[in-house]
């Protein structure tokens, strides 16, 4: 195992900690701020979770241009399942960095998301997968894999919120 850069390790987990506080508190421009113009967003389906969006059917596979329309619509009246905005808590656990090359920090992260609305909450339980690249002193997202542990989507339905 190679040894952990602690002020690295340190950097990341701050960063992931910090995009979690923005989506918690629908600070979705900011958060979007966080991504490189080449970034992709992939939820994979439940049935297949390691889908690749080149060949297989995912539930979200967003380019820069989709990711700005799903934040345009989440903070719109458009995006019915979130108008007024559900109330959600993000746990972010085991942040391991993974590789690094190339200008390009790996790293794998398990996640709970849970949705408050109507009386009633949802957890959405999972892993991450992000592909972080530097800019200047900070971090961008190129990748964010959600890839989530719930056999299905009931009681959810669908997902309306960002994981």
């Amino acid at each position: 195992m190679k040894p952990i850069d602690s002020d690295r390790q340190r950097a990341v987990e701050a960063f992931l900690y910090a995009e979690a506080d923005l989506l918690d508190r629908w600070q979705l421009d900011e958060w979007l701020a966080l991504f490189t113009e080449d970034c992709r967003y992939v939820v994979p389906t439940t049935d297949l979770p390691g889908g690749d969006p080149e060949r297989d059917l995912v539930i979200i596979d967003d380019r820069r241009v989709q990711l700005e329309g799903r934040v345009r619509r989440l903070k719109s009246r458009h995006a019915y399942r979130e108008y007024p905005s559900s109330r959600t808590r993000r746990l972010i656990t085991n942040v391991r960095i993974v590789e690094e090359n190339a200008g390009e920090i790996i790293v794998e992260a398990n996640f709970a998301v849970y949705r408050f609305r109507s009386g009633a909450s949802e957890p959405y339980v999972g892993s991450y997968r992000y592909h972080l690249v530097p800019a200047g002193d900070q971090l961008r997202i190129r990748l964010r894999r959600a890839t989530l542990d719930n056999e299905t989507l009931r009681g959810h339905g669908a997902i309306s919120i960002i994981l």
